[in-house]
């Protein structure tokens, strides 16, 4: 049986490591469980967790070139639902989908815009800025390192 990265499995834990779990998978092949893969919360010890031959569900996350099989069983069970606000929000209001965490460069504002106190914090960061630029070029020019 050939093995689908997403899929889930159901398994056997036939060993336990200090850093994980092996899992015999139905008619699939042996994988591990990584520590940090085995519950939502902290794990300092797996066996509390997890005993020797337990049935697992896992799911793949993972197969690299030599063919060793990354499993997760956090990611098989269902993840609780997240808390709900405080806050009222109307039955008919459409959920936001969560923005993804991407870096955008901060919006220029045209000179003619722009307050005395923007051009002030600026003026600020560049002169800030360059005052590094020297200050490196010169210690490397003398030989001496900040400790």
């Amino acid at each position: 049986m050939q093995l689908e990265i997403g899929k889930i499995y159901n398994g056997k834990v036939k060993g336990i490591t200090q850093y994980g779990a092996f899992v015999d998978i139905d008619g699939g092949g042996t994988g591990m469980v990584h520590i940090s893969e085995i519950a939502n919360t902290y794990v300092s010890d797996i066996r509390e967790h997890l005993a020797e031959n337990q049935d697992v569900k896992v799911k793949v996350i993972g197969i690299n070139e030599a063919g060793k099989v990354s499993l997760s069983i956090k990611k098989a069970v269902d993840s609780p639902a997240p808390p709900q606000r405080s806050g009222k929000r109307p039955e008919n209001a459409q959920q936001k989908s969560p923005r993804p965490n991407i870096w955008e460069p901060k919006k220029q504002i045209p000179p003619s815009e722009m307050t005395f106190e923007d051009m002030m914090s600026r003026f600020k960061q560049s002169s800030e800025e360059r005052m590094c630029d020297i200050k490196r070029s010169t210690d490397r020019k003398n030989g001496t390192r900040r400790k």
